[in-house]
């Protein structure tokens, strides 16, 4: 699929067709006043028995015939796409069973054929930079079109940061790259009339709720973030000559202002501040309008693909906008993924009750340096919050969650969830937060405590690697946007960049037998010795 110049013109002509058209329908009286709905797509690795990757997604997924399933960018990659569910009622019970039948279903097919598990993870500990070659590239035009189009944006191999010092610094050369960074992304309908001021509350909202989900803790076998799957993602798409100084505008960000117009202000920057990197243009023009009567704009949805801000804005032919929150990480279990979307969601709409729009109470700074500094430090991550009355203050990021939990539950109540039900999925967060058991500390305190066994067991044959979890410690450096940043984790390398180290073996198939399981990650015991010493 090679695109010419004529072909990016014709395209760039229908955005701007597009843009006019969406500015009529916005302004149309009833568009988008629809129920508010919930949606999730959940992604996933497959991995064999010592917690490899397996790169058989295109086989399960035929094996399976399920239309809801879709093949993401890397080999071993699934997406689980679930039905969308009423923001009223008992909505997260349903999100959290519909991803445990998916994930269930998508193992029993591929385990007794494949020896893979679906294993929902923000990374993949066992990945190494061997593993996201262009031979990991699933088999799809549009990724081979985007690993082309890359490839005129920036040198390959390019650098990527996912540590601190040289052992951080890796070579990349693939768009495959984005297969270490899986997360379960949240779909909000908004009316336009609101789209505003919840789209800036959920740029507020997602720095704690961040803080509490981390669980991406060992990007590519080495040491990083609290949820390093954030700045593995911005530089697997990051623009030509970035660096782990580089100032380039990403198409993958936290974004550069509040949003100060009605939603076609959140279309209007994905349209002209990028350029097109998939110019395809519909079969006929004539067919663009869908069943309801609503333009389809099939130039708009793919160019806005293709740009990746973490909170974005969608619209949909059936009739109606939303919000796309795609910060959270997939994992560890759906009850804990159930839980996250219920304080993210919830905080938004109560920060976005009643038109308020926290444009005014926060500068746009302030929440764009939480967003990084929740990735890096999860619950220990210094964050600001508006003071009414006062200026903003500083928290700790676990303290400020629990004090927003009641925040989260007021604005899930006046939605029309049921209360027991935000009961029960908040305080199972509380108690996250309240312990800091979140993923990537329970994937940080596993390896530490393999890692004290193989030093004290004779004979072992070999040595540790002596990578140790220890609490992030505070930085004033913070990332600019595509930028790997800091870790507060010193010596950061864990494997060479052939095989991973056999004790993050260990780990991720103890963590794949706990997320079958089901119990939140919260109540996770530690393994008390490797699988291999019980054998």
């Amino acid at each position: 699929m090679a695109f010419t110049e004529e072909a990016h013109a014709r395209f760039r002509s229908r955005l701007a067709d597009c843009l006019a058209a969406l500015e009529k329908l916005v302004a149309q009286p009833g568009f988008g006043q629809v129920p508010s709905t919930l949606g999730a797509e959940l992604e996933l690795s497959l991995a064999g028995p010592e917690g490899r990757p397996v790169l058989v997604n295109a086989a399960v997924r035929q094996g399976l015939g399920d239309d809801g399933l879709a093949l993401e960018v890397a080999r071993f990659n699934l997406e689980a796409n679930l039905e969308p569910v009423p923001l009223r009622g008992r909505p997260f019970t349903e999100l959290a069973a519909q991803a445990s039948r998916a994930l269930a279903r998508i193992t029993a097919w591929s385990l007794p054929r494949h020896g893979a598990r679906a294993v929902p993870i923000g990374t993949l500990p066992t990945l190494t930079p061997a593993d996201l070659t262009a031979r990991a590239l699933t088999d799809l035009p549009r990724y081979h079109a985007l690993e082309r189009a890359w490839a005129r944006r920036r040198p390959a191999p390019f650098p990527l940061c996912v540590g601190e010092g040289e052992q951080g610094l890796l070579r990349a050369e693939s768009v495959a790259v984005q297969g270490a960074a899986c997360s379960w992304q949240v779909h909000l309908t908004v009316a336009p009339d609101l789209f505003r001021p919840t789209y800036n509350a959920a740029q507020l909202a997602t720095g704690p709720a961040l803080a509490a989900a981390g669980n991406s803790p060992f990007p590519l076998g080495r040491r990083g973030w609290q949820e390093a799957r954030i700045a593995v993602y911005e530089q697997g798409f990051g623009e030509r000559g970035a660096s782990c100084r580089g100032t380039s505008r990403p198409r993958v960000g936290f974004g550069r202002a509040w949003l100060r117009g009605g939603p076609l202000a959140a279309f209007e920057e994905a349209v002209r501040g990028y350029d097109v990197l998939l110019p395809v243009l519909p079969p006929a023009e004539g067919d663009d309008v869908s069943p309801n009567g609503c333009p389809s704009l099939e130039e708009l949805r793919l160019h806005v693909s293709t740009v990746w801000p973490w909170n974005r804005p969608v619209y949909d032919p059936l009739g109606h906008l939303r919000i796309e929150f795609r910060a959270l990480p997939s994992g560890p279990t759906p009850l804990d993924m159930a839980a996250n979307t219920a304080f993210l969601v919830g905080l938004t709409l109560s920060l976005a009750a009643e038109g308020r729009d926290v444009a005014g109470e926060l500068p746009f700074s302030h929440a764009r340096e939480n967003f990084y500094r929740a990735a890096r430090d999860g619950l220990w991550a210094s964050l600001w919050w508006p003071s009414p009355g006062s200026a903003p203050r500083r928290h700790e990021a676990g303290a400020l969650v629990e004090e927003l939990l009641p925040q989260a539950r007021e604005g899930l109540v006046a939605a029309g969830v049921d209360a027991a039900e935000a009961d029960t999925v908040l305080d199972l967060l509380g108690r996250r937060t309240a312990s800091g058991r979140t993923g990537a500390w329970w994937q940080q305190r596993t390896l530490e405590a393999l890692s004290r066994w193989e030093k004290r067991a004779p004979n072992s044959g070999r040595e540790t690697t002596g990578l140790t979890a220890t609490a992030p410690q505070d930085a004033t450096a913070i990332p600019t946007a595509g930028q790997a940043g800091r870790t507060g984790d010193r010596g950061a390398r864990v494997a060479g960049a052939g095989r991973p180290d056999s004790l993050l073996e260990e780990l991720t198939v103890c963590y794949a037998q706990l997320a079958e399981g089901a119990r939140p990650v919260h109540t996770w015991n530690l393994p008390t010795l490797p699988r291999r010493s019980q054998r």
